[in-house]
């Protein structure tokens, strides 16, 4: 079997405030995202893209093209139109530093099973 898209999963911690949490699932329901933000998204080579939420903590499957290079597209994103302004709409969630950057907020994690490999 080819693969043919590369898979990352990362994580982050919002606020502990229902009322920002709520704020937050609004801001990623279906259509409510900046377009700008998706288009960018795909123009480096995100796929698809999958944000769960359980209490406080995200945890976000992104898949990409299988050529995608991480942190040379993460770079690229950051560049991209509007998404400085929907990074920092965003950070009055998530507990992290306003200055963060998205690669910074949210963290790489390591699979460490796979089932039947």
């Amino acid at each position: 079997m080819t693969i043919s898209f590369k898979r990352y999963c990362k994580t982050m911690e919002l606020l502990n405030d229902s009322a920002l949490i709520e704020a937050y699932k609004k801001a990623h329901a279906k259509g409510a995202a900046w377009p700008e933000i998706t288009q960018g998204m795909k123009e480096v080579g995100i796929i698809n893209m999958e944000i769960y939420l359980f209490g406080t903590r995200l945890f976000m499957i992104m898949d990409t093209t299988a050529d995608f290079n991480h942190d040379i597209a993460m770079n690229e994103l950051a560049m991209k139109p509007r998404q400085s302004e929907w990074e920092a709409h965003m950070a009055q969630f998530q507990d992290s530093s306003v200055e963060a950057t998205a690669n910074q907020k949210w963290q790489l994690m390591d699979r460490i099973y796979e089932m039947d490999k």
